[in-house]
């Protein structure tokens, strides 16, 4: 330690506690971060890989499959057509004027082969013989069936694109018949098309020469593009593998997952194939996400640590330049700061700090009370159909901040009692209390009652709860300590796991499940929509024609790739002779809790929700 000594005594320490400190912190924070985030992103990567792997191999198995099952359906309808006609008569004659029977045969095989344009038999000799041509199918395209004639095969088993032809989606499947004739099927692959259909996994069907046949893109097919060159259909053609996968880059430097599944028709093969980039852009947003909360989390500990270094670096100091002017021979100072009593009062709030609260838990519902008194209820969960409710009192933070604690417990009480009351009074289980916040299930605990009577009873608990929060809003005066009070309620109904979750010292029974988590961020949608009620589609469905209700634009809530639909929830339908004043519309609904009506148009309904 140097030091200099003066009137105005100051210490210079070369290395600072709080530089060590915030030093040692740094370098744990980016290696423990660190580490955590490369191998979260690693392990997650391989996962991504052997999914994406998977997945594009299925597809392509689907593909490959809808392939071949047409290919053989056409081939064997079209053998099945020549045979049967040349039973009757020759096909190069007119078969149709000689022969009834040979024309109710070409009626029957047009009926059921709608997407065949033509047939056609190509010898040994110049010129081909059609004896079907679905006249029907080329002016339907807007083709004249006359480009027949230009339409010349020299393989004898193959399948061609003949697009670039006709103009119009078109395949010609090739293959051998009578006395070594050479048979031309022309059909349309619309129906093939949907097993092709662009996604993030692209698939499309090439044939020996590497023309593409089926394609997501139909111009790539109408312009006759080959695929000859493509780095996939190289290493097919070389590998003796039918199907196989792998991973390789293409001309332009990007990485492909690949994978092909030769025909066992037509000497043809499907390739399907998926970039890495899209693969792996969800991890890759991640780990950006994580290197960036890494940082602020470093920024928020240096600054911490420095300031919390400062509370026991000065009282040190002071005491160092204490001992500094007693060593200097001013023995009339005394020490302003004790070291031990400032570190072990410091010392003792973290200890009083690092006590644990005992905390024990008990039923909220006389039901599971019962059961598990009897031991019916055991450790583990059983799947159910049910439907969860969530509701949440709003600006309850901002409540609470200006009353007392012991006025908040009071206020809590009151309200709770109120709202319980609504769920008990219509079949409801409490499941859990969270601050302000109250989760209840139906169908849950009992299966006694259907999916929809548990639904149309958490539906009338919520109105229950908006009438019981109107009554007891007449009782405050809406000052600063006793304002009037909103809540929102949301609902939602399906699959749920319900159970016994805990050791077998310590359980809780309760339903987790996607069903409870679209619950509650439905019910965090209210704020936004200025509504009190909302259900989700599921639960409408099962109750929507008991209610009045108003549909709401779709929204994506977080952890949803999809947009739902909700509803708000106006009132029950009215029985038959009820007179009684009751809201008829969101705008009265509205009204009545002092909600203005909002603009949804300009409303970020897709942001992060409670």
């Amino acid at each position: 330690m140097d030091r200099t000594q003066n009137q105005g005594t100051q210490i210079k320490v070369r290395y600072p506690i709080g530089i060590k400190l915030v030093l040692i912190t740094a370098l744990l924070l980016l290696i423990s971060l660190g580490a955590l985030t490369a191998l979260v992103s690693y392990m997650v990567s391989q996962d991504l890989r052997i999914t994406a792997e998977d997945n594009n191999f299925s597809v392509n198995r689907r593909s490959a499959a809808a392939a071949e099952t047409a290919l053989k359906t056409i081939r064997s309808n079209a053998l099945t057509l020549l045979d049967t006609l040349s039973a009757v008569g020759p096909p190069e004659g007119d078969i149709e004027s000689d022969s009834p029977l040979a024309k109710q045969i070409l009626s029957f095989y047009r009926e059921r082969n709608r997407d065949v344009a033509a047939v056609v038999i190509q010898g040994n000799e110049p010129g081909a013989v059609v004896p079907f041509v679905n006249d029907d199918f080329f002016a339907g395209n807007g083709v004249g069936a006359d480009l027949l004639d230009t339409w010349n095969q020299a393989e004898e088993t193959a399948i061609l694109n003949a697009a670039p032809v006709f103009g119009i989606p078109l395949l010609a499947l090739v293959f051998p018949w009578d006395q070594g004739r050479a048979v031309t099927v022309l059909f349309s692959p619309e129906e093939l098309i949907d097993a092709f259909s662009a996604s993030v996994n692209a698939s499309c069907l090439v044939n020996h020469r590497g023309d593409i046949l089926i394609h997501p893109d139909s111009t790539v097919v109408l312009a006759g593009k080959n695929m000859g060159s493509d780095p996939l259909m190289e290493m097919m053609q070389k590998s003796p593998e039918r199907n196989f996968q792998t991973l390789y880059t293409d001309a332009e430097g990007a990485r492909y997952f690949g994978a092909w599944r030769k025909l066992s028709e037509a000497d043809a093969a499907v390739l399907t194939t998926v970039e890495t980039r899209l693969v792996y852009e969800g991890i890759a947003a991640t780990t950006r996400r994580n290197i960036y909360l890494t940082a602020a989390v470093l920024f928020l500990a240096i600054l911490f640590v420095w300031y919390f270094s400062k509370s026991i670096s000065d009282p040190l100091m002071r005491l160092a330049a204490t001992a500094g002017e007693i060593e200097a021979g001013q023995f009339d100072l005394a020490p302003t700061e004790k070291a031990n009593d400032e570190i072990g009062f410091l010392s003792e709030s973290f200890e009083k700090m690092g006590k644990a609260l005992v905390s024990f838990g008990r039923f909220t519902n006389q039901e599971i009370a019962k059961r598990a008194m009897r031991g019916e209820l055991a450790l583990g969960g059983e799947p159910r159909t049910a439907t969860l409710l969530f509701t949440d009192i709003r600006s309850f933070t901002t409540m609470a901040e200006v009353l007392e604690p012991w006025e908040v417990v009071e206020f809590l009480n009151s309200y709770m009692t109120r709202m319980i009351a609504c769920i008990d009074e219509n079949g409801g289980t409490v499941d859990k209390f969270m601050g302000d916040a109250i989760m209840a299930h139906w169908g849950a605990v009992t299966t006694l009652d259907s999916p929809a009577e548990n639904a149309l009873k958490a539906v009338k608990a919520a109105l229950a709860m908006r009438s019981a929060l109107q009554q007891f809003n007449e009782g405050r005066n809406g000052s600063v300590k006793q304002p009037r009070i909103r809540i929102g309620c949301g609902i939602n109904s399906g699959p749920v796991v319900a159970g016994q979750i805990g050791s077998d010292k310590r359980m809780e029974y309760t339903v987790i499940g996607d069903t409870v988590n679209m619950a509650s961020r439905t019910e965090g949608l209210n704020k936004k929509m200025r509504t009190d009620i909302l259900i989700t589609e599921d639960t409408w469905k099962l109750v929507g024609s008991h209610l009045i209700t108003e549909k709401m634009p779709r929204v994506r809530v977080r952890g949803k790739t999809k947009s739902i639909r909700v509803y708000a929830v106006i009132n029950l339908q009215a029985k038959p002779g009820e007179t009684q004043s009751r809201p008829e519309s969101l705008e009265q609904v509205r009204a009545l809790l002092g909600y203005t009506t909002p603009d949804l148009g300009t409303i970020n309904l897709n942001g992060k929700q409670k």
